[in-house]
């Protein structure tokens, strides 16, 4: 019994760390003044986070780094979930 709690406590520990980390885009979303980015600037930071974020991720089953379409696809799916 005491093992079966335990590994929910673990399993729920790793869900709300993984939604916190989504956010990591938006909370560096901030101007070298402090105040946070708003409108072009924003929008413009937070994509390039995002595929910055995606890239390294962009490999295919063998290891090898995707290219072309492949990329293109696991590119766009990546950064809507990102």
């Amino acid at each position: 019994m005491m093992k079966r709690i335990f590994l929910a406590a673990i399993v729920a520990t790793f869900a709300a760390g993984s939604a916190f980390a989504e956010d990591t885009c938006e909370s560096k979303a901030v101007g070298k003044d402090g105040k946070p980015l708003a409108g072009a600037a924003k929008t413009s930071f937070l994509k390039k986070c995002k595929q910055d974020a995606c890239a390294p991720k962009a490999v295919g089953s063998d290891g090898k780094p995707l290219a072309g379409a492949a990329k293109n696809s696991f590119m766009k799916k990546c950064e809507v979930s990102a």
